[in-house]
């Protein structure tokens, strides 16, 4: 991840120079190049393809969105593009921008954000869990494939990590899943997923 601001942007000048390129999102006015890799996207075109069979098969008014941006608090420069978003469209009818911009500011719309980690992976770890807790999305996902993340996040020895942070009241409780291991999810219960399905070949 490398910011790239030479100077500070607003939401408005993010949304009409950047909305279009998945490259990027905005910290606090800082535009950030989240240096995507092939790899990095197999695992989430993998996982997204999980996720968009079970909502199907279990016919949930949820939907995963092709491109999906959150401005998650009015007062800060900050927009968030996760790797993966989960909509409910049953209460779309009340985000002010979404019929003109694939912009979300409600939390009550998402049920699920996924990050993939990459370099970035302090952001995935601490302040992205922060900005989601505070939005009240019921599950977060960081797939850490790669095992990147520091010894305080994911243990030790450092290795492959699916972590699933699911809302308790205002925070976040954690489950760490390593190869091998079936994953629970409170949101999705019947899905049958494993850190080892997604990984790239």
């Amino acid at each position: 991840m490398t910011y790239i601001s030479p100077t500070t942007l607003t939401f408005e000048d993010f949304l009409s120079q950047y909305q279009d390129n998945p490259r990027y999102e905005l910290a606090d006015g800082e535009l950030i190049d989240m240096e995507p890799t092939g790899p990095h996207e197999t695992v989430s075109g993998k996982l997204a393809t999980q996720i968009g069979i079970y909502l199907v098969a279990e016919q949930l008014p949820w939907f995963i969105p092709r491109t999906c941006l959150i401005y998650p608090f009015a007062d800060t420069a900050t927009v968030r593009r996760p790797d993966i978003v989960v909509l409910d469209e049953t209460v779309l009818d009340r985000e002010p921008l979404w019929q003109r911009e694939p912009v979300i500011t409600l939390g009550r719309s998402i049920k699920l954000v996924v990050e993939v980690v990459s370099t970035n992976w302090e952001t995935d770890y601490a302040r992205k869990l922060e900005e989601y807790a505070l939005l009240g999305i019921p599950e977060y996902w960081i797939v850490d494939y790669r095992g990147l993340g520091g010894i305080a996040f994911i243990g030790k020895p450092k290795q492959p990590t699916f972590t699933i942070c699911q809302l308790v009241e205002d925070s976040y409780t954690q489950q760490q899943y390593r190869l091998n291991q079936l994953i629970n999810s409170l949101l999705l219960p019947g899905i049958k997923l494993r850190l080892d399905d997604i990984l790239p070949r």
